[in-house]
């Protein structure tokens, strides 16, 4: 009782910046290191930096809220923000998800303190544990981020099927929740950084917005929206469970909150879009949550042309804790040959939703779509000449970036290794060329249950180095007893970033470290395109 009422004092306190002992109070309590001498320069036309286009700051409050462990800050310290799930205790024996994303396996052990130990966790491929706290995105800032976009998640379907939760299942009710923890983060860094619009960490809701803040030497966060039924568009056995007008108070309220870009169907098929399938066994898990969802599972054909969506694995494993929601007597389809191409597209409520993002000078993002669907809503993009459309973290088909590019939008690339990740870039660059689209940028997916960039086998990062910028220098980064190595531990959490980027830097040289510091202003001339267009 007395930490909740500590807390609501704490949260009243936020709300009544600024506050005489505010930085004191913070400053004397345990915390983080930055690992960082230095402070990022303001740039403005263009901006110089580098852009998360996807990521996940407070999913812990998604799925239930008992899913993710640990939070991106807590008023009572970092003691309290970076602690473990209550089934991960006494040894991880019974943390079964985390068990089975991170080793196929529900049988395995961790050791579940956090702070000030991080034995095991946070790590690259743990993929239930906070990676994003605020710390660690203030070391990646000083690195050269400067816009970060928050996309605010959920799923009700694996809420629902997850046995822990102290939050409602409720989509729309967990993503107002995210953006209400958005803004206390800024208010709690802005406490520590003398008093309102202060802090590094500002939310904002337009380029030209943005461009001030990064001017002005802080960090630009977008919000956006990934989520599976967004405004309750589920649907039943093809019927939709919402309407052209549920979509229209929709975006309204989101726009409302903040939101500048959205997935249209992300996992399930919805009443919006049919979508782009996952492969082996997390494949078999998401088709069944499709089944639960919308009452069958995915209708997938054998593909004719080049564009394919990922391949429905026979061979995954179902894991008991899932099969169990299976009714008796049904089983997982049989699929015909790869490639597979998901049946369906975008539908006419779909398109009545991309119209209505249009409208409002919203960002279209095109992963999670069925390549049908991708390529119905890049025809209603290119009709409006509406440049306002991004593949945030690889979940679009390669075959789409040159109309992407073409109409003046993003692609960003899910983190990986250095090898990897820039090969990708050398993949797209020829179209970056072609329609003088300088800039990349990574959409790191943080908290979104997906592994970040594990160690690179060859990687010799010397500590302390520079940032690209050349404004900053970065040395290991040390939290409570543990010191990160980017060259042993990987991108263990956001804070080893520019450990990252540094890495691809000396493995590919200047010239992707210049598209990469482009990358920004790219996503920032993509949404001002988007704001010119805007219909209203």
């Amino acid at each position: 009782m007395l930490r909740s009422i500590t807390r609501i004092i704490g949260l009243a306190l936020l709300a009544a910046l600024p506050l005489a002992g505010a930085t004191a109070t913070a400053q004397a309590a345990p915390e983080s290191e930055v690992g960082a001498v230095g402070q990022p320069p303001g740039s403005a036309n263009p901006v110089r930096g580098f852009v998360d286009a996807h990521s996940h700051l407070m999913a812990h409050e998604a799925f239930g809220g008992g899913l993710i462990c640990g939070k991106p800050f807590d008023l009572d310290g970092i003691e309290h923000a970076l602690v473990d799930c209550p089934d991960h205790q006494p040894d991880g024996s019974l943390a079964w998800f985390e068990n089975f994303t991170r080793h196929g396996t529900p049988v395995g052990k961790h050791d579940p303190v956090g702070w000030p130990t991080f034995k095991d966790w946070p790590a690259h491929d743990s993929l239930t544990h906070q990676q994003g706290y605020y710390k660690w995105i203030e070391r990646a800032w000083r690195g050269g981020l400067r816009v970060f976009v928050n996309d605010l998640v959920a799923n009700r379907q694996l809420c629902e099927i997850y046995p822990l939760k102290h939050n409602t299942c409720d989509e729309m009710t967990t993503l107002r929740l995210e953006a209400q923890r958005t803004l206390e983060l800024q208010n709690y860094i802005d406490a520590q950084s003398g008093g309102p619009g202060q802090g590094w960490f500002r939310v904002v809701k337009s380029s030209a917005e943005a461009r001030q803040v990064i001017a002005a030497g802080k960090l630009a966060v977008v919000l956006g929206i990934e989520t599976s039924e967004p405004f309750g568009c589920r649907q039943t056995l093809g019927i939709p469970h919402c309407t052209k007008a549920q979509i229209d108070r929709g975006l309204d309220e989101m726009y409302q909150l903040g939101v500048r870009s959205m997935f249209v169907c992300h996992k399930y098929d919805n009443a919006l879009c049919g979508v782009r399938f996952d492969s082996g066994t997390t494949g078999v898990i998401v088709n069944i949550g499709n089944f639960l969802s919308s009452g069958s599972f995915w209708n997938a054909k054998t593909c004719t042309g080049p564009e394919h969506d990922n391949t429905i694995d026979p061979a995954g494993v179902l894991p008991p804790e899932v099969a169990k929601w299976l009714p008796f007597g049904v089983g997982l389809p049989v699929y015909p040959p790869a490639p597979h191409c998901n049946t369906k597209g975008l539908t006419s409520l779909g398109a009545y939703m991309v119209q209505g993002m249009m409208k409002r000078g919203m960002m279209v993002e095109i992963d999670h779509m069925s390549v049908k669907a991708a390529a119905q809503t890049l025809g209603l993009l290119e009709s409006a000449k509406y440049p306002g459309v991004i593949s945030s973290h690889s979940w679009a088909d390669p075959s789409y970036f040159r109309r992407i590019y073409r109409l003046g939008g993003l692609v960003t690339a899910y983190g990986s290794p250095a090898d990897s990740f820039t090969a990708g870039w050398r993949a797209t660059k020829p179209f970056r060329d072609e329609f003088g689209r300088p800039g990349y940028g990574y959409g790191l997916d943080t908290n979104g249950m997906g592994p970040l960039p594990g160690p690179r086998q060859g990687s010799a990062v010397s500590y302390p180095f520079t940032s690209l910028d050349g404004a900053v220098t970065l040395d290991k980064l040390r939290t409570g007893d543990r010191v990160w190595d980017v060259n042993t531990d990987g991108v263990a959490h956001y804070g080893l970033v520019p450990d990252w980027i540094e890495d691809m830097r000396k493995y590919a040289g200047d010239e992707f470290a210049q598209d990469m510091l482009a990358g920004a202003e790219a996503y920032l001339t993509t949404w001002g395109g988007s704001e010119a267009r805007r219909q209203s």
